[in-house]
C-alpha cells in the first residue's frame, strides 16, 4: 500500500503499527495529497491494487472534497488527508503510542 501511495505521489506517508493498543486495526497508513482529484485517485489505486493482488474488498469513506478519506481493509485502514484536514485531525497525535514503521515525507 505505501508502494502505491508514494507512486501515485502521495505525500507524507506513515505506517503505523497500532495492534497493540487498538482492537479494530493492526495498522494506520496516513497520508496527504493536494487536491480532491488527487484523493481520489489514492484511494482508488489502493482499493484496485489490494483487490488484484490480495482479493480483499475495501470500504471506502468519505468524500474527496471533505478531504478526508477512509480506505478500510479490516486490519489495515488507510486514511487519506488533504494537508488542512490532516492538521486538523492530527491522527498522529491521537495515536502516538502507536508505533512507527515508516514515515516518507
Amino acid at each position: 500500500m505505501v508502494s502505491i501511495l508514494e507512486e501515485k505521489k502521495g505525500e507524507d506517508i506513515l505506517l503505523l503499527d497500532i495492534h497493540d493498543i487498538a482492537i479494530f486495526a493492526d495498522y494506520f497508513v496516513i497520508c496527504s495529497g493536494t487536491s480532491d482529484r488527487m484523493l481520489k485517485a489514492l484511494a482508488d489505486a489502493i482499493d484496485e491494487q489490494v483487490t488484484q493482488n490480495y482479493h480483499l474488498n475495501a470500504r471506502i469513506e468519505g468524500q474527496p472534497q471533505d478531504g478526508w478519506l477512509l480506505v478500510d481493509f479490516g486490519e489495515v485502514i488507510v486514511h487519506i488527508f488533504s494537508p488542512d484536514r490532516r492538521n486538523y485531525y492530527r491522527l498522529e497525535e491521537l495515536w502516538q503510542h502507536g508505533k512507527v514503521l515508516l514515515h516518507l515525507q
